[in-house]
């Protein structure tokens, strides 16, 4: 299982200037798009509650604002890292099952994959709904896995950059393994359960075929 920002795609341009629309339209100014990286992978209702302290109301207004940006222009502000597809199309090759898990709305997780020729490597895409459920990374994991036929839990792993990635994926009983490269530090991604954490795309390829 893959997460998708800051793992298979860096959005930082895409999602930080979403934020920067979302945050005006409630009359707060943020210039600085390196401050707001926290806003990269983790659900975006938790993360304007902790960095801003907006109640439900609040939250709910600055993620209709992000979402009107972003999907119209945010969404495709965005990259794939280099060697990913490769990646995946050699892990596809050699037989594994190739599921996405991420805590971004599925409708635009499969618009992100579409866009950059991803989406044949994948067996199963999995997001957060619209309405706000399945935001939290143990559930997004727990339904990939609900979602296989076969569930071997000591075959699956879950790929990510931050700290709730592998907190998903220990809650589920599955083995995580954290990359650098993304928008999470290696302490985070320790202290959070991750049993390996690799630099590079080309490092994180080895270790799976491995």
């Amino acid at each position: 299982m893959f997460d998708l920002d800051g793992t298979l795609t860096d959005p930082k341009e895409g999602i930080t200037k979403s934020i920067q629309y979302a945050l005006s339209s409630l009359g707060i100014e943020e210039r600085d798009p390196d401050a707001l990286c926290a806003f990269i992978g983790p659900p975006l209702q938790r993360v304007f509650a902790e960095s801003y302290g907006m109640n439900s109301k609040e939250t709910e207004k600055a993620i209709s604002k992000y979402r009107e940006r972003f999907s119209a222009e945010g969404i495709f502000e965005n990259e794939v890292y280099p060697g990913v597809d490769e990646m995946l199309a050699s892990l596809k090759a050699d037989g594994a099952c190739i599921c996405l898990a991420t805590s971004k709305p599925t409708v635009y997780a499969e618009r992100i994959l579409d866009h950059f020729g991803l989406s044949r490597h994948f067996d199963q895409v999995v997001g957060s709904e619209l309405d706000g459920t399945r935001s939290a990374k143990t559930d997004v994991v727990r339904e990939v896995l609900s979602r296989l036929e076969w569930v071997d839990l000591a075959d699956c792993v879950m790929v990510g950059d931050r700290g709730h990635d592998a907190e998903g994926a220990k809650a589920c009983g599955i083995d995580a393994v954290g990359v650098l490269y993304g928008y999470g530090s290696r302490e985070e991604l320790v202290e959070s359960g991750a049993k390996l954490v690799v630099g590079t795309v080309n490092e994180l390829g080895d270790l799976l075929r491995s």
